[in-house]
């Protein structure tokens, strides 16, 4: 089917595709630098850390900063629509002299800078808790050696001080996004002592002055991490509580909740209580196993969530995976175009007409037209906006083909 008779099937239900596909040019995606490495970053040679875990050994993994770019820039090539880049501070760029992390200063990040400003892209950020010598006994903000809490405390103040240098140079808002990896791996005897210092942590990092219309700083929470099974300092209660009662901004993984929580069914709650959102996108599977996201169910709601609500304008939405068993630019490429086509699928229901039929208790229409949804021609649609946004179709040949001259090479 053409794109012009899939336009007139969707006119029917009352939804216009060029304006789908116009709307969808504008929404940023926040593009995460780490699954080109398998998040081992520039700045220590030790094993990943923090409960967190890259499976696979695909050639051409990026080793360095120029490589790293060089596959970001491929990527890009192959993804439709607006991008972001989301950087790890472990990915500071060393020239004259190494700083460890609580000596991070702005000009370890200028090529980052340089980079992101010749592609008219804003930068997000996020503090590295994980993968340092100075994470001791999995404790970096709660724990109870001070000089430890005190390390990524100041850590945590040189990375506000970074997001900021970011919003400024490049002109765009940067999220900084605080997620720390401490817990214990079995039954605690104190609960309560190692939040009370994680907290205390978070009120001397924002103690910080910052432009907070340029930099939004996000808290994020997790469930659990291998090693630490049965306790997790920063869970979803705690970094609810310390959002609403600071002002700063919710970030949510969809990997870091029970595997029967949905934070689809999340996000309508949230946008009623905050200004603005923050999601990072993955696919857990059994657990915050950060598989490459795809078109699924989930992926899809979260998108029509998103839509419904009208928050393209207020939810900040970031790609968060690392599989080391593909290849890596395939993996960047397929679930950002995943994302991507979760909203453009989102944006084309009729969901005020749907709205009508759930407030008229109409279910039976309702139920007829999600299932009508489910055949409508959407793949014109998506083949149309490829088109419209010069991105190639097929981009598998592109990836096997910067493969054989690129990856292969850094054998």
């Amino acid at each position: 089917m053409s794109y012009l008779e899939a336009k007139e099937k969707y006119a029917l239900l009352g939804v216009d595709t060029d304006k789908a596909i116009e709307k969808l040019k504008t929404v940023p995606i926040s593009l995460h630098c780490w699954q080109g490495d398998d998040v081992v970053g520039f700045d220590q040679k030790g094993a990943l850390s923090g409960g967190i875990q890259t499976t696979g050994n695909f050639i051409g993994r990026a080793r360095t900063p120029e490589e790293l770019m060089a596959d970001i820039d491929k990527v890009i090539s192959l993804v439709p629509g607006k991008m972001k880049l989301n950087l790890h501070a472990s990915y500071a760029i060393f020239e004259d002299g190494f700083a460890d992390r609580n000596e991070l200063e702005p000009k370890h990040f200028s090529k980052w800078v340089q980079f992101a400003k010749k592609r008219n892209m804003g930068i997000d950020f996020n503090p590295t808790f994980f993968s340092h010598p100075m994470v001791k006994d999995n404790l970096t903000l709660s724990s109870p050696d001070e000089s430890v809490r005190s390390f990524w405390v100041e850590h945590g103040k040189r990375c506000l001080k970074i997001a900021e240098y970011f919003a400024n140079e490049t002109g765009m808002p940067c999220v900084m996004n605080i997620w720390i990896p401490d817990g214990y791996k079995d039954i605690p005897a104190d609960r309560l002592g190692p939040r009370e210092r994680f907290k205390k942590s978070l009120d001397e990092i924002l103690s910080v002055p910052y432009n907070k219309s340029k930099v939004f700083v996000t808290l994020e929470s997790k469930v659990f991490g291998i090693g630490l099974e049965s306790y997790t300092v920063g869970s979803a209660e705690f970094c609810m509580n310390y959002v609403a009662n600071k002002g700063i901004m919710p970030l949510m993984d969809n990997g870091h909740y029970h595997p029967t929580e949905v934070v689809s069914d999340k996000i309508s709650s949230m946008l009623l209580f905050n200004e603005k959102l923050a999601l990072h996108i993955t696919r857990g599977v059994r657990w915050d196993s950060d598989h490459v996201v795809i078109f699924d169910d989930e992926t899809r709601e979260i998108a029509k969530e998103i839509v419904r609500a009208n928050a393209l304008d207020r939810v900040f939405i970031a790609t968060d995976y690392f599989d080391a068993s593909i290849n890596r630019i395939s993996a960047w490429v397929t679930g950002i175009r995943s994302v991507e086509k979760a909203l453009l699928y989102a944006l084309l229901e009729p969901n005020d007409k749907m709205k009508q039929m759930q407030d008229k208790a109409d279910f039976t229409s309702l139920m007829v037209m999600h299932e009508e949804l489910k055949t409508m021609p959407f793949s014109d649609v998506w083949a149309q906006y490829l088109k419209r946004t010069n991105t190639p179709a097929n981009y598998l040949a592109e990836v096997k083909k910067y493969e054989k001259e690129v990856l292969e090479k850094r054998q």
